[in-house]
């Protein structure tokens, strides 16, 4: 009985490299929808939920209120646009442009977007009176577009810039410099709003940092199936073929039967590994599969090195 190695043609292995290429690296189209996406969703939290309760909760956008509640005149963009602009000069004097990358534009962006969100949708109070729930929102939208523009390795600019610096040029570590700064802007809060806003600010700051590590998992969420089978070739076929993917392949012995079995190990997306387990009830319905939940998937048709 032939193999699937010798069933495969030149053109079907070289369309499943290209697959998993494009797998790895998200076009330049999905790139730049994604970014976007992620920019707009944390101007919104900015413009609906931060801004109007003075939910200072750290990074540009956080010193950009405080400034706006001193300077009532000028709106949160403006200091927005003032400070993201400072450090992209400043990035493209101590940084290389292959360095800054999609910063520079990451930070204007987001200057931009929160601009015309300001436009469209003008708050000079809160929408509610449920100061939390503002939170929840205030948190939730923010770091959603965090997570979905880290993902694909981006950034949105902003203290990332400084940070880039500070790695370059000095001994500090980076993680504690960049907590110094948002705990003093949201220090600033107690004394500028009051105890009540500055604790929901120290709890918007934890809770942030959680939610963004929970999405970029969730996004990255892959199962790893490990299937025995009566007939490993026929699963192996329909793994490369249908869902183009392939798979490791174990020789090993049953513990109660000391039966030799071949044991088929993949990684798949959530959709693929249901469809797995359709084709298997179909067809093999004494199959025996495990699945397990994996967010650190690196290389070979998941995530880029």
């Amino acid at each position: 009985m032939p193999t699937l190695e010798e069933k495969l043609t030149d053109s079907e292995i070289e369309e499943a490299q290209r697959i998993a290429r494009r797998r790895e690296t998200p076009s330049r189209r999905r790139f730049f929808v994604v970014l976007n996406a992620g920019l707009i969703l944390s101007a919104l939290g900015i413009v609906v939920f931060k801004s109007p309760n003075h939910f200072a909760m750290g990074g540009t956008s956080g010193l950009s209120i405080i400034l706006s509640s001193l300077f009532p005149t000028y709106p949160v963009s403006t200091f927005m646009w003032i400070i993201n602009g400072l450090l992209v000069v400043l990035g493209l004097v101590f940084l290389d442009k292959k360095t800054m990358g999609w910063t520079v534009y990451s930070s204007l962006a987001l200057s931009a977007y929160t601009m015309v969100l300001e436009w469209l949708i003008p708050l000079s109070a809160p929408m509610t009176n449920d100061t939390l729930l503002e939170l929840a929102f205030a948190v939730l939208l923010p770091a959603i577009g965090s997570a979905l523009v880290f993902n694909i390795g981006a950034s949105t600019g902003g203290t990332d810039i400084l940070a880039m610096i500070l790695r370059k040029y000095s001994p500090l570590e980076i993680g504690k410099a960049l907590l110094v700064v948002d705990a003093s802007i949201v220090g600033a809060t107690f004394v500028l709003f009051g105890p009540r806003t500055g604790l929901y600010c120290v709890l918007g700051l934890v809770g942030k940092s959680f939610i963004v590590d929970i999405v970029i998992e969730s996004v990255n969420q892959r199962k790893v199936c490990t299937v025995i089978s009566e007939d490993p070739e026929m699963v192996l076929e329909y793994l490369v073929k249908d869902l183009h993917r392939t798979a490791t392949i174990r020789e090993e012995r049953g513990g109660f039967t000391g039966r030799r079995e071949t044991v088929l190990v993949s990684v798949l997306s959530r959709n693929e590994a249901r469809k797995l387990r359709v084709f298997l009830r179909e067809n093999d319905p004494n199959a025996f599969i495990t699945i397990v939940s994996s967010s650190e998937i690196v290389g070979r048709g998941f995530r880029g090195v």
